[in-house]
């Protein structure tokens, strides 16, 4: 029983020292000459007009969330895919179900506006 868990405890610790030395390891090695214009921000090496933060509209922020979900409750609906066969009656129910509900989500949104790209 405990064998069992020094594996978990060795990978603990591994999987907590590797990412700590990688960093501490990038801090010493690094170069550290620091001037304005490595201090600077960069992008494309433009340097930007007017005001760098820019609003979006919730309207985008909206259509992925929902494309998130969606995806992810695709990724849910796989495995039951798969094991299709094995499954029984009651099995098939519960995923008829979770698809209406997925589609009644899909209704909400779109009634709302949620996928209106405007």
């Amino acid at each position: 029983m405990l064998a069992d868990w020094l594996y978990i405890g060795i990978f603990l610790v591994v999987s907590l020292f590797l990412p700590s030395a990688a960093l501490i390891m990038a801090g010493i090695l690094s170069p550290k000459k620091p001037n304005p214009i490595k201090n600077s921000t960069y992008e494309c090496g433009v340097e930007t007009v007017g005001q760098s933060l820019t609003q979006f509209k919730v309207q985008y922020y909206l259509y992925a969330l929902v494309f998130l979900v969606f995806d992810v409750e695709a990724i849910f609906l796989y495995p039951w895919a798969v094991a299709y066969q094995f499954q029984t009656v009651f099995y098939v129910a519960e995923a008829i179900i979770f698809v209406l509900i997925l589609l009644f989500a899909l209704w909400y949104a779109w009634r709302k506006g949620a996928l209106e790209w405007v």
